[in-house]
């Protein structure tokens, strides 16, 4: 699996990278990393970070005694560049990548992925959206049919070989997910259900209900 985390934190209002914020006394990207751990202990997990951030996950690592097997990739410009980079060291057929910031995605989902892709090449969890949309077009709006559409979570999982030949198929690097990549190549991506808990953790209020959330699974154990 490979973890995918170069936020600034500009849009939690913090100078500290969102993904290294504490949440229940350690950083998200800890728990994000503990809960593919817990999925599957043998499982490659392979963070991607910026360079310049390397000595203070090291840090943090040794400030928390966190010791979650991992490998580490140097992260690039854009998300596109940084999943090419942890490619490099992926072994085995089957490959996810996940946002550093998505600590609470559950098993089931992580194995429908991966599931799904060993059978149909590439998969994407997807959930319904419950807000009403507009689209835009100009200086005018119009309603659309919010049962047409998905939001997208991750992890994304593909076929090694499917992945890693999208990515060395295109020279574009603004695709603003991995799937996109793949679909780019001709691949078609089955949807499979997401978990609601799935959130990205980017602004103060998904760190309030991420707060919630931890709470409560820590309750309910």
């Amino acid at each position: 699996m490979i973890i995918v985390a170069g936020g600034s934190g500009s849009r939690m209002g913090a100078e500290l990278p969102k993904q290294f914020i504490e949440l229940k006394g350690k950083p998200i990207l800890m728990h994000t990393l503990e809960t593919m751990h817990d999925f599957d202990a043998q499982m490659q997990l392979i963070l991607v970070l910026p360079e310049d951030q390397m000595d203070f996950w090291e840090q943090l690592c040794y400030k928390h005694e966190w010791r979650v097997p991992h490998d580490l990739a140097n992260g690039g410009a854009t998300r596109f560049l940084s999943v090419k980079s942890g490619l490099e060291l992926v072994g085995g057929d089957l490959v996810g990548v996940h946002d550093g910031v998505r600590p609470f995605v559950s098993h089931s989902v992580i194995r429908s992925c991966f599931d799904t892709a060993a059978g149909q090449v590439a998969a994407v969890p997807v959930v319904p959206i419950i807000q009403s949309l507009r689209r835009l077009n100009g200086e005018n709006n119009v309603a659309v049919d919010r049962s047409e559409f998905r939001a997208v979570q991750t992890p994304q999982c593909f076929q090694t070989h499917a992945l890693k030949s999208a990515f060395a198929a295109t020279d574009r690097t603004d695709f603003s997910d991995d799937a996109s990549v793949v679909e780019a190549n001709g691949i078609k991506i089955q949807l499979v259900e997401g978990n609601a808990e799935n959130i990205k953790i980017t602004t103060p209020l998904d760190l309030e209900l991420a707060g919630l959330i931890i709470g409560r699974r820590t309750n309910s154990n």
